[in-house]
């Protein structure tokens, strides 16, 4: 039976998220240690393990027919593939920084200035945009303390919540753009494989539509009911039944997570009461 080959970190901020992503879907992943392959026990699915900056490139030659990979990533390698969908985890930018002494404001601080990176292609094509003329000084790993022993002025690099530059003695002057996780797949991939692709594709909407939304139910007064049926932001209409006091009902439907407290507030002052709200854990259109 063929099986879709998909890469994700063996190393990496990804990893985590990617298998919890999979396990989410329902696919049963039995990885043991230093395993670099792995076949699902209930999906026609093959883990690879990767090094992180090697994967566009796999994907591209069909060694591995799709990925999970953050976009920076594709933007600095530029590989022939095709982004599927964004997963919305592991989200974070790609900044410039200075040391906090430094007073630098806007980018324009680093004309003639030297930069550290493990992103030149990036940052090069960031700088040209603007017209600045800097050093670039690619380096792998450890890129925030370059500024602390001379090799730069600053540095190009992934923040996710800025810690690590705060250790580091180094603040934000500019991002340069932002990112999150992506799947991405093979530009030549066959119907069978396309086929699976689409079936894990479904799983990973009905994952991600359950996560960014919440069920509520509430009771609500009969000559209200209209009313709170305007304010729901519901998929089709609420479900409404009746309660065993006369002239109450509980009204049940399904709010987005970031309309979900504005319209709380909206249900309370139009009459709704007892409102409960209830995690989705898989929700399918």
């Amino acid at each position: 039976m063929s099986k879709l080959k998909i890469a994700i970190q063996k190393n990496g901020r990804l990893r985590d998220g990617s298998l919890k992503l999979l396990r989410d879907c329902g696919i049963s992943i039995d990885n043991g240690n230093n395993q670099l392959k792995v076949t699902a026990a209930n999906f026609p699915l093959e883990i690879l393990y990767l090094k992180n900056s090697d994967i566009p490139q796999y994907v591209e030659d069909g060694v591995s027919d799709v990925a999970i990979v953050g976009e920076n990533l594709l933007i600095e390698k530029s590989p022939s593939v095709e982004i599927v969908k964004k997963l919305g985890f592991a989200r974070c930018r790609v900044c410039l920084a200075v040391p906090k002494e430094v007073n630098a404001s806007d980018p324009t601080y680093f004309e003639g200035k030297k930069i550290a990176t493990s992103y030149p292609n990036t940052l090069k094509s960031y700088l040209d945009k603007r017209g600045i003329s800097a050093e670039i000084h690619e380096i792998s790993g450890s890129v925030e303390i370059a500024p602390n022993i001379g090799l730069a002025d600053g540095i190009c690099d992934i923040i996710s919540t800025g810690n690590t530059l705060f250790q580091n003695g180094l603040k934000e002057v500019s991002t340069i753009l932002n990112s999150e996780s992506c799947l991405i797949r093979n530009n030549d991939l066959g119907k069978t494989k396309l086929d699976l692709l689409d079936k894990l594709v479904f799983r990973m909407n009905t994952v991600q539509r359950a996560s960014n939304s919440k069920y509520i139910l509430m009771n609500v007064p009969n000559e209200k009911i209209d009313k709170i049926s305007q304010i729901l932001p519901v998929l089709r209409s609420p479900t409404i039944m009746p309660l065993a006091d006369e002239g109450w009902s509980s009204m049940h439907s399904v709010i987005d997570e970031d309309k979900f407290w504005n319209v709380i507030d909206q249900l309370k002052t139009a009459g709704a009461e007892g409102i409960l709200v209830i995690p989705i854990e898989k929700m399918i259109l």
